[in-house]
């Protein structure tokens, strides 16, 4: 069979077949819990699980994130993805490369940011943040995000497609990111509240495996500009 054949059928049945299937089969499944907790890709199979939170203006979490040596990811298109491409087959650096959209709130995350490992998108540290409609007693913004470690690029165990694969060990991602956010001297208080709950056996939006104690961290960012 001629390559572009095979090619050809592989994108049909990775791309619409199979992701038409999961549609179908999560769509009756989401219930008010699991919307307020896990993100959904866009055939609304389960993805990461919530599992940080940021408080503050938009201006504060972008900067208390580069401060820690995140980088914003570029939007997702056909110059970015290509620029991805080149990235990981020569090696060349691209430390704010493209990151999946994932649903959370019916739309999909509103900030992503990124710090990758010897400058290549193969392997990096990610987190997804959607704006909530909480506020605090300061009327700052409550971020909620997904953070996890991408550590290679493979395929989806769900659908074929190319995706990166994450460290099972999401906690650990989690953990790191407060950490990091934390050297900074921005941050204030840190408390948790209750996740997904514990859980050995989730899978994400690729069919990967991923553990956790489902618990949710949420930092408060020192305000810029204190009354």
């Amino acid at each position: 069979m001629p390559l572009a054949s095979i090619l050809g059928a592989y994108m049909f049945v990775s791309y619409v077949i199979l992701p038409g299937m999961l549609h179908h089969r999560y769509k009756h499944l989401v219930s008010f819990s699991n919307v307020s907790k896990t993100t959904v890709t866009k055939q609304g199979t389960p993805g990461d699980p919530i599992n940080i939170g940021l408080i503050g203006t938009s201006a504060e979490v972008a900067h208390i994130l580069f401060m820690a040596g995140w980088y914003p990811a570029d939007k997702r298109n056909i110059l970015s993805l290509t620029h991805e491409v080149e990235s990981v087959m020569i090696h060349r650096p691209y430390k704010d490369a493209p990151v999946s959209n994932l649903y959370f709130y019916d739309r999909k995350q509103d900030i992503t940011f990124e710090q990758l490992v010897n400058n290549s998108p193969r392997r990096r540290h990610h987190v997804r943040f959607w704006r909530s409609v909480n506020l605090d007693i300061s009327g700052r913004i409550l971020w909620l995000g997904a953070a996890t470690f991408d550590t290679s690029i493979g395929f989806s165990h769900l659908t074929g497609q190319l995706t990166h694969h994450i460290d099972p060990d999401i906690d650990a991602e989690r953990d790191k990111l407060i950490s990091d956010i934390g050297k900074t001297g921005l941050l204030g208080n840190v408390y948790e509240i209750e996740g997904v709950g514990w859980k050995m056996d989730g899978r994400n939006g690729g069919g990967d495996k991923y553990f956790t104690d489902g618990k949710i961290k949420i930092a408060s960012i020192t305000p810029s500009h204190p009354d």
